[in-house]
């Protein structure tokens, strides 16, 4: 697994900020085909923040009847958001995901601004046999 990050990640994936009305967020995952959105400081920095996903959405508004109609991305945002330098390799990416229990990770360039997303499908898709296997094992087993 020597392939580099850019081989697989979806480039300049779409972003909002915290202040970003939850069904927004919804309707951009929707758009983009994705389970998952950035949070940056603003669209324009694209500094990352947190990362709002689908189950996020249903986890932690939908299943405690929480007023989605009103909420904002901010409200049911995973923070930290882990990142990784766009010239990592996918070892090095498919190791987070396996260290952090995450099926996606943010790729920021030399200024620390979101530049792509990678998703534990885009490495699956990459036919790297055992090192796929291992990683999706590693993410999908039960937390401690």
């Amino acid at each position: 697994m020597d392939a580099n990050l850019k081989s697989v990640m979806t480039a300049d994936p779409a972003c909002c900020t915290p202040d970003t009305p939850l069904r927004d967020v919804a309707r951009m995952m929707a758009k983009n085909d994705c389970g998952g959105i950035p949070i940056v400081e603003s669209t324009e920095s694209r500094k990352p923040l947190g990362m709002v996903t689908d189950r996020d959405i249903a986890v932690r508004m939908v299943a405690e009847g929480r007023d989605t109609g009103a909420a904002k991305a901010s409200d049911c945002m995973t923070t930290p958001v882990t990142t990784i330098q766009h010239g990592a390799s996918l070892a090095d990416c498919a190791k987070a995901m396996e260290d952090k229990q995450i099926r996606r990770v943010v790729v920021v360039d030399d200024n620390g601004a979101v530049c792509g997303i990678v998703a534990q499908a885009d490495i699956a898709l990459s036919g790297r046999d055992r090192t796929t296997g291992n990683m999706v094992e590693q993410v999908s087993r039960p937390a401690h």
